[in-house]
């Protein structure tokens, strides 16, 4: 049913609970499970040698690390897991990429580190679910 699974992370309780499921889902299917990072540029623009500089990279680093803990995870569940670490608008760099790797579902929390409101979606989710084009499931 699925041979291509892409989970979009930023660290959040709810990304997390979106890795938990994707994982089980790549387990189950033995897709090849591909996860995404996106450093913000709305958040952390890019100009050189500032503290902004320096904010987006401990950003990258940030979202490297957390691909490298769903590495781990996947190993342990013989999982092909391939992880993209990218800076942009994250909802644009989530499709683009699902549309790069033809992503049968995209798997995402309900809201991110960046939502305050408890009972909404947050705003990537909620775009990547109104432009993807794909199926999307919502953790």
């Amino acid at each position: 049913m699925y041979d291509s699974i892409l989970v979009g992370t930023d660290g959040s309780p709810s990304a997390n609970r979106a890795i938990v499921h994707a994982l089980e889902l790549a387990e189950h299917y033995d897709a090849t499970l591909h996860g995404i990072y996106v450093v913000d540029l709305q958040r952390f623009p890019e100009p050189a040698l500032s503290s902004a500089e320096l904010s987006t990279l401990e950003s990258e680093d940030y979202g490297q690390e957390l691909l490298e803990e769903i590495v781990r995870r996947a190993e342990d569940l013989d999982v092909e897991f391939v992880g993209e670490c990218c800076h942009g608008l994250p909802h644009e760099e989530i499709i683009s990429y699902a549309d790069e790797i033809d992503a049968d579902l995209v798997v995402l929390g309900f809201q991110g580190h960046s939502h305050r409101r408890g009972e909404t979606i947050g705003s990537v989710t909620e775009r990547v679910v109104r432009y993807c084009g794909r199926p999307v499931l919502i953790i």
